[in-house]
């Protein structure tokens, strides 16, 4: 077998504009571990990435780098409030994370989310070469795949879901349910984060669209089309690597000394998101300040609230909401000088976020619902010194590969607040056998070996 091109097709690309003092553009790779870890099967591919540059009425040209081809795709202002804001984070993005908050529906934004498919699908049918493989991203693509082979038949199509496929009573929800599912089925290889969300989608397609569906396999247009779990994960060697680094343990050492020496550490890291449990947590930890279980200084919180999505109305309602919850716990139990919780909002460099990690003695990771969370993998790879507990929902794709973590319902408040007592008085060499055995899992399922064994699993011809 001839050894195929390889086309990423994703929202965003893979580099972020930077104007420099003198007012020439720079394009810098973006961070993040779907960036590292196709970077390099790209380049032994002869690889091209498609996505939004992230500027507004233009598509710009990006030039290409360490051996990778960049092909930008132009949204428009309406696309981005309708496509983007619209139809992908206020309808799809809701419905998926089991309607936490309500999705709303409006038939402009379908429209828009449509037309804006349709371009990617003509952007990445015009660049790939004959026979090609190509990798659709994520929820805001999920028409492309059946357009892209409608154009190019003779390519290779998958797809990944990043996010969470919701069961039937959510997905039938959406008023033009069939239309996202035949643009699925568009793919040869349909992957999730879960074996969960695999059979979701393998249920639904065959009940709504009358389709033979068995074994994770469905028929449709004379093609079987397989979907499958592939749970994504992180570089684990680079914040491994973090985690060692001098100038980030005497960080972590100086954190600790600013937050006045206290005995435990409890520390939450997530983007400012409805979905990732921010209020229960709070909620949990200034009930355990009000029975006496835990007191200030002797422990201290640490809630870091990277900006998300500042123009959606329900993020600038959450973080009012975590605002003024922090407010209070600070006020009931805080003195001059020492908050119970030091609040953050604003986006942290690795070494500072690996610095929190190495600082912090009780990670509480309590999404209501994520694909699979990838902070709780990073909490694991930082801890070279197999310190530190995970508190982790049952409601995260990673619950089911992080066994030794403290697992709870986020919505059970009682138990939430009893799983981190148990955290925070766990016996340290339990811990210790605890923390090692997860960095063994995810060392060994990192996410170069995801996207090896996804990309494998595309290679094989359908049955």
């Amino acid at each position: 077998m001839r050894r195929r091109s390889l086309v990423v097709v994703a929202n965003r690309l893979p580099v972020d504009e930077t104007v420099l003092a003198d007012d020439r553009v720079e394009w810098r790779r973006s961070p993040g571990g779907l960036v590292s870890a196709l970077h390099p099967i790209l380049c032994a591919k002869r690889g091209t990435w498609i996505g939004w540059s992230g500027g507004i009425d233009s598509a710009p040209y990006v030039p290409d780098g360490d051996g990778v081809r960049l092909r930008a795709v132009p949204l428009s202002a309406e696309d981005y409030e309708e496509y983007y804001e619209g139809y992908s984070n206020s309808t799809l993005w809701p419905l998926y994370h089991d309607a936490v908050e309500a999705p709303a529906f409006h038939r402009r934004w379908w429209e828009a989310y449509v037309r804006v498919n349709r371009r990617f699908a003509q952007v990445t049918a015009d660049y790939a070469e004959r026979g090609a493989m190509v990798w659709v991203q994520d929820y805001h693509l999920q028409l492309a795949p059946a357009m892209l082979r409608t154009l190019r038949p003779d390519l290779r199509i998958g797809f990944f879901m990043h996010i969470p496929f919701p069961p039937a009573e959510l997905f039938m929800q959406l008023p033009r349910r069939a239309e996202l599912l035949r643009g699925l089925l568009g793919a040869d290889l349909v992957g999730f984060q879960t074996e969960h969300g695999a059979e979701n989608f393998t249920r639904i397609a065959g009940r709504l669209l009358g389709l033979p569906a068995a074994d994770s396999t469905i028929e449709v247009d004379g093609r079987t089309v397989r979907a499958g779990a592939f749970p994504i994960s992180i570089d684990f060697g680079e914040m491994d690597a973090l985690g060692r680094r001098r100038d980030v343990i005497e960080r972590a050492a100086q954190l600790r000394a600013d937050l006045g020496d206290p005995a435990r550490v409890v520390l939450g890291v997530d983007r400012l998101d409805y979905t990732k449990g921010i209020e229960h947590r709070l909620k949990a930890y200034r009930e355990l300040l009000a029975d006496g279980t835990i007191k200030v200084p002797d422990t201290v919180m640490v809630q870091v609230a990277a900006p998300s999505r500042e123009r959606v109305e329900h993020y600038r309602m959450l973080r009012d909401k975590v605002e003024r919850e922090v407010g209070r716990i600070n006020g009931e139990f805080g003195r001059v000088g020492v908050p119970a919780v030091h609040y953050l909002n604003q986006s942290f460099d690795r070494p500072e976020v690996a610095a929190l990690y190495r600082a912090a003695d009780v990670m509480a990771v309590t999404p209501l619902r994520d694909g699979m969370n990838l902070v709780a993998k990073e909490y694991v790879a930082a801890r070279v010194d197999a310190g530190g507990t995970l508190v982790l929902s049952e409601f995260t794709g990673a619950a089911a590969e992080l066994p030794d973590a403290y697992r709870v319902n986020p919505h059970d408040l009682d138990g939430l607040k009893d799983a981190l007592i148990r955290a925070l008085a766990a016996n340290p060499a339990q811990s210790k056998g605890r923390m090692r055995a997860m960095r063994r899992h995810v060392r060994a399922h990192d996410v170069r070996a995801w996207a090896r064994t996804y990309l494998k699993a595309l290679e094989q011809p359908s049955r």
